[in-house]
């Protein structure tokens, strides 16, 4: 290895001699597409690049919302220098592209993907993709579609309007979940016409269907619930990256930070927080709020959507009444 040879070689040439030597061992996490970059000064690309690289040798795997580990010791695969077969090319179509590309934004994060990731992942030239996909923002487009329509909408919906809706946001969250980069590509102020997506609308909307409501009310129902579901796994990625970084849970990392945050406490000038910091019964995490926060969201609604039965025996006593005062009268 020479400073002559590209970056990606030379990251691949480090980190090839780290696991033979075993400072990388079997499973251990090897370092993030931003460590990565990070460590050598290089784009983001470039580090996706090198770690796509060992994994074709057969030193690493990419494990979805963990990271990019060693993998156990076995038998090495083709050199990451051989030539992108013809056979490979020819049977190049836009489906494994996609499949390719959210393979890599599962484990690595959608800053990691590029047409050149992709095409490493294929063992194809990077410009056969453009022969299926014309570029990357349409490759995005296709990912989120696909994510989209894993949800799998029952052919029979639940009974009652907050059953149907409950069962949307958790199918979606569900995906976000096991593909941390679509919030941050799924768009609400100008939503993409995939028809993976479209079927969540269709289904919101026709569980409110029938309600009284007008087709603005009825918008804004399926676009609140799926904007509290998409703002809440936003942090996914986040989390995911983090974890992968620090090799802390999100549970460990706030453990991390108990010593500091008693000195704060310790002043005396947040006193609730004292209370929650003292709370040995607390279970916080993205999966609560997710839960919690549903709930709320649809007790909500149902405001809406539900006018309470005590205001209807209210308004029905207000009737009886006024009647009986007119018959009053009218004696």
């Amino acid at each position: 290895m020479s400073r002559a040879d590209p970056p990606s070689v030379r990251i691949v040439t480090e980190l090839r001699r780290r696991i033979a030597a075993g400072e990388l061992r079997p499973g251990a996490r090897v370092p993030s597409t931003r460590q990565v970059a990070k460590e050598w000064g290089v784009a983001l690309a470039t580090a996706a690049r090198a770690l796509d690289a060992l994994g074709r040798e057969g030193l690493t795997r990419a494990i979805p919302r963990v990271g990019t580990v060693v993998a156990p010791a076995g038998p090495a695969a083709p050199s990451p220098r051989r030539r992108p077969s013809v056979e490979a090319d020819a049977s190049l179509t836009r489906e494994r592209i996609v499949r390719a590309a959210m393979g890599i934004a599962d484990a690595q994060g959608i800053a990691a993907l590029s047409m050149r990731t992709v095409a490493t992942r294929l063992g194809v030239p990077t410009m056969s993709l453009y022969r299926h996909v014309p570029g990357k923002e349409e490759l995005v487009l296709l990912m989120a579609d696909a994510a989209m329509a894993e949800a799998g909408f029952p052919r029979e919906p639940p009974p009652g309007w907050r059953a149907r809706l409950e069962l949307m946001m958790r199918l979606q969250w569900a995906l976000y979940r096991r593909h941390p980069w679509l919030p941050r590509v799924i768009s609400l102020s100008r939503p993409q016409l995939i028809p993976g997506g479209m079927a969540h609308a269709e289904w919101a909307l026709g569980a409110v269907d029938g309600l009284g409501l007008d087709m603005n009310t009825m918008l804004h129902v399926y676009v609140t619930a799926v904007g509290f579901v998409r703002g809440t796994a936003i942090e996914l990625e986040a989390e995911n990256e983090a974890e992968a970084e620090t090799g802390l849970t999100s549970e460990e990392w706030i453990e991390s930070q108990d010593a500091a945050m008693a000195r704060i406490i310790q002043e005396g000038h947040f006193p609730m927080l004292a209370r929650v910091s003292a709370e040995r019964n607390l279970v916080f995490n993205l999966g609560t709020l997710f839960e919690f926060g549903m709930q709320r969201l649809l007790d909500g609604l149902a405001v809406l959507l539900e006018p309470p039965a005590s205001r209807q025996v209210l308004d029905s006593g207000t009737r009886t009444h006024s009647r009986m005062g007119k018959s009053r009268k009218g004696g």
